[in-house]
């Protein structure tokens, strides 16, 4: 009995080893983009979910504005983790009721410990700064450049 089920085993390990007849998906090649910053050997250009197959080069534009824009967010974001793991917090409190900032902590269980209000307010400064402060296409340069 324990041979013929080590027999079994086997073989069905082998079955994954086994040629398997694949169809190639048509490629969606776009040229539109060849000659934009970023493009390199040997992806050349890189949009494998075809965002851009037809995309005109506004679209593109934004799209690279968005992106560039995520990535400076991702990376304050990593580095506020770094920073509160690191046991730096600012000084005080941060309700009328008391609670410390150290108090707090990191990651999602803040919103357990902040008001609803307070997370309303963070909310709305971040939604003031995005639409009125921080925009990088105001002065017509390319994303990351300055004029």
């Amino acid at each position: 009995m324990f041979s013929k089920v080590v027999v079994a085993l086997c073989l069905t390990s082998a079955a994954a080893f086994a040629p398997v007849a694949t169809h190639a998906a048509p490629k969606t090649v776009v040229k539109a983009f060849e000659t934009e910053l970023g493009v390199q050997a040997p992806l050349g250009f890189f949009d494998p979910l075809g965002l851009l197959a037809d995309a005109d080069q506004e679209k593109f534009e934004r799209l690279r504005y968005v992106e560039i824009k995520h990535g400076r967010i991702s990376m304050l974001a990593v580095l506020g983790q770094i920073v509160t793991k690191a046991g730096i917090f600012l000084p005080g409190t941060i309700d009328y009721s008391g609670t410390k900032f150290s108090d707090v902590p990191t990651g999602f269980g803040a919103f357990s410990a902040i008001q609803p209000a307070g997370i309303a307010q963070i909310v709305a400064f971040v939604g003031f700064l995005e639409l009125f402060v921080m925009k990088d296409s105001a002065n017509g340069a390319a994303p990351g450049e300055r004029s």
